[in-house]
């Protein structure tokens, strides 16, 4: 059996998500950083791994992928996660709850994008950085707490289980709270996150356990 290898960097939404699946699904693999403050990421040898300079790239079952939701879905798919619901009608809709965090909120507060409107807003990289993530952040998650009245929580965004959802949702709290974006109107949100915390695939996920020392 080939070894499955996840090319990360320990503050990455993307490879955070795809950690807590990897954990899910019960598959030990071996953590290699990408140092994205460094530039690892545009080094020729992980260009060479995913074109676009992006973690995270996972190499599992012979194959290397990259974007972190196909990855999702792969692992979804060959492991049975469960996390979509089998009924197509309720996939979409738990497929748009996630987005709401994964394709409109995270490309937009990515660090590169947030980091390059930082030098527009403030001399204060920091604080640019800062007021750029307290406008984007919210209105997603707001949209995200109204959506969430449309599923049955217990505990978790859609269930009694993790879903995609709650795989994507956490990262972006995580950005939330390092940002100091006030997230106490949601009260949706923070019992998915209670839920989701303790819960040994996410706790072993988080970004404070996988961090270099």
């Amino acid at each position: 059996m080939t070894e499955t290898i996840l090319y990360d960097y320990w503050r990455s939404s993307a490879s955070y998500r795809l950690r807590i699946a990897l954990n899910l699904a019960g598959i030990d693999y071996r953590a290699v950083p990408v140092d994205l403050v460094r530039g690892d990421h545009k080094t020729p040898a992980h260009v060479a791994r995913n074109p676009q300079g992006l973690v995270p790239v996972l190499d599992i079952d012979g194959q290397r992928f990259t974007q972190s939701l196909a990855i999702l879905d792969y692992l979804d798919t060959t492991r049975s996660l469960g996390l979509l619901p089998a009924d197509p009608a309720a996939a979409a809709h738990l497929r748009a709850l996630a987005q709401t965090v994964a394709v409109d909120v995270h490309p937009v507060c990515n660090v590169s994008v947030a980091g390059f409107a930082a030098t527009y807003i403030s001399q204060d990289r920091q604080h640019g950085m800062a007021t750029w993530m307290q406008r984007f952040i919210p209105p997603g998650l707001a949209a995200f707490e109204t959506l969430l009245a449309g599923f049955e929580q217990a505990p978790y965004c859609a269930g009694n289980a993790p879903s995609l959802a709650d795989i994507c949702l956490m990262p972006q709290l995580y950005n939330a709270r390092r940002w100091d974006v006030d997230i106490s109107e949601f009260p949706r949100i923070l019992a998915v996150e209670d839920a989701c915390a303790a819960h040994p695939a996410f706790a072993a996920a988080h970004p404070d356990q996988v961090r270099p020392d």
